[in-house]
C-alpha cells in the first residue's frame, strides 16, 4: 500500500471512528428523554427522520460529488451533519428535533458513501484490509461512544450536543484532509472530451438492477434492519421504563464489545462450515432469543442475556448477506446492488424506527410488558426459517460477466454497517 493510500485509509477510518462516538452519545440519550418528555411514538418519528434524510441524499450523492468531488462531498455532509447537531443542544420540541435529524441524517447519507467510495477504489488486493479496518475502526467507536455516552447521561442536552458538535467537526477535518478529491480510481483523460454533466438529483442509481429471484433476499434484508433499528430505538425506551439504575446506552457498549470480540472467529467458524443462507438463520435466531429475554424479564440481567445474543444478527447476517449478494449479482451490476441495498437498509430502518417507538407504547397501554419485543421476536423467526430453506443460486449470466467469473466474485460488497 502506497504512503497516499495509508494516510487516507488513515484519514477513512479516524473519520468513521469519530462518528460512531458522536453517534452512540447523543440518540440513546435523546431517545431515553423524548419517551420521558413526550412518548416513544416521539422518539421513534425523530430517529426515522435521520433515515428519511439518508434516504433523499441517495438521490443527490452522485450529483454532489461529479460537481465537488468525493473529498467535497464528504465535507458538506459532515459539516451538515456537525451543524444540525449543534442546534439539537439548543433547541426543544419533537417537532423542531424532528427537522433537525432530518439534515443530520442527509449529511450522513452524503458523507458515508463518500468514505466508502474512497475504499472501493483501492486495488483489489488492499480492498479487504481497508474494509477490515474501517469495520473495526466502527465498532472501537460504538464501544467508545457508548461509554462516553453512560458518563454524560446527566448532563444538560445543550453541554451534551456542543460535545457530539465538537466531534463531528473532528471528523470534518480528519476525513476531509487526508483522502484525496476522487479517491485512488482510473484518472481522466485531460485530452478526452469532457463528460456530460450529470443532474444534481438523480434516480439512476437504481436503475437497471437485475437480480432476477433475488428481489426477495433484498426484502428480507430490509425486514433484518428493521429488526435491527427496533432494538437501537427501542432499548433505549427500555432502560428508562425498567432499568433505571443503568444509563440508557449501557446496552450498546455491551454489544460493542461483544462485536469486537465475536465478529471475526465466529463468521469466519460458521461461514467454512456453513452455506450463507444458514449463517444469517443463525444470526437471526440470535435475535429472536435475544427479543424473548427482553420481553421475558425486564431486569438488568435480561437486558445482559439480550444484549450478548442480538449481536449474532450483526456478526452473522450482514457479512453473509453481502457475501450472498457477491455471489448471486453478476460482477457489473454490484455497483447498482450497492445501491439497492442501501435504499432497501434505509426503508428497514425508517419503518423499524417508528413501530419501535410505536409498538413500546401500545405494551404500557395493553398492560402487557415487553409485548413490542414478542412481535419483533415472531418476526425474527419467520425470516430465520426463511434463510434456513433458501439456497444459493448461480449468478445470471451477461454480456460483461460469465458464468465462470462471477462465482469468483467473494468480495462483501457492503462489509460494513450503517452507521
Amino acid at each position: 500500500m502506497t504512503t497516499e493510500r495509508r494516510r487516507a485509509l488513515i484519514g477513512v477510518n479516524a473519520g468513521i471512528f469519530l462518528a460512531h462516538i458522536g453517534n452512540f452519545i447523543w440518540f440513546p440519550v435523546l431517545v431515553a428523554s423524548l419517551s420521558g418528555t413526550d412518548s416513544g411514538f416521539w422518539a421513534g418519528v425523530v430517529m426515522c427522520m435521520t433515515y428519511v434524510g439518508r434516504l433523499l441524499a441517495t438521490f443527490f450523492y452522485e450529483g454532489t460529488a461529479a460537481r465537488v468531488g468525493i473529498r467535497g462531498a464528504v465535507f458538506l455532509g459532515t459539516a451538515l451533519e456537525a451543524t444540525a447537531l449543534g442546534a439539537m443542544g439548543f433547541s426543544s420540541g419533537v417537532l423542531v428535533y424532528g427537522a433537525l435529524a432530518f439534515f443530520i441524517g442527509f449529511g450522513s447519507g452524503t458523507a458515508f458513501p463518500g468514505l466508502k467510495n474512497i475504499l472501493v477504489s483501492y486495488p483489489e488486493d488492499e480492498r479487504p484490509k481497508a474494509f477490515s479496518t474501517f469495520q473495526m475502526s466502527a465498532q472501537v467507536g460504538l464501544f467508545g461512544g457508548s461509554l462516553l455516552g453512560a458518563l454524560l447521561t446527566d448532563v444538560d442536552l445543550r453541554t451534551l450536543f456542543s460535545i457530539v458538535f465538537a466531534i463531528f467537526i473532528g471528523f470534518c477535518l480528519a476525513a476531509s484532509s487526508f483522502i484525496p478529491r476522487n479517491g485512488f480510481g482510473p484518472q481522466a483523460d485531460p485530452s478526452a472530451p469532457a463528460p456530460e454533466k450529470r443532474p444534481l438529483f438523480s434516480t439512476a442509481v437504481f436503475k437497471g438492477i437485475e437480480v432476477r429471484g433475488a428481489t426477495r433476499y433484498f426484502v428480507l434484508s430490509a425486514v433484518f434492519w428493521f429488526l435491527s433499528i427496533g432494538f437501537v430505538v427501542g432499548i433505549p425506551l427500555h432502560m428508562q421504563e425498567y432499568v433505571t439504575q443503568w444509563a440508557p446506552s449501557t446496552p450498546f457498549w455491551i454489544t460493542g464489545l461483544s462485536v469486537l470480540v465475536l465478529q471475526y472467529p465466529l463468521f469466519k467458524f460458521l461461514i467454512k462450515h456453513l452455506r450463507p443462507g444458514a449463517v444469517m438463520a443463525v444470526g437471526l435466531t440470535g435475535m429472536t432469543v435475544a427479543f424473548v429475554a427482553f420481553g421475558a424479564g425486564r431486569g438488568a440481567a435480561w437486558v445482559v442475556v439480550g444484549c450478548l445474543t442480538v449481536v449474532l444478527g450483526e456478526i452473522l447476517f450482514v457479512p453473509s448477506f453481502d457475501i450472498w449478494v457477491a455471489r448471486r449479482v453478476p460482477e457489473d451490476r454490484l455497483a447498482k446492488a450497492m445501491g439497492a441495498m442501501h435504499f432497501f437498509r434505509s426503508a428497514g430502518n425508517m419503518v423499524g424506527s417508528l413501530l419501535a417507538g410505536a409498538l413500546f407504547d401500545l405494551s404500557l397501554s395493553w398492560g402487557v410488558p415487553g409485548a413490542n419485543w414478542y412481535v419483533a421476536a415472531v418476526v425474527a423467526a419467520g425470516c430465520a426459517v426463511i434463510c434456513l430453506m433458501s439456497r444459493d443460486e448461480p449468478a445470471p449470466q451477461t454480456d460483461a460477466a460469465q458464468p465462470a467469473e462471477a462465482a469468483e466474485v467473494a468480495e462483501p460488497v457492503e462489509a460494513v454497517s450503517a452507521k
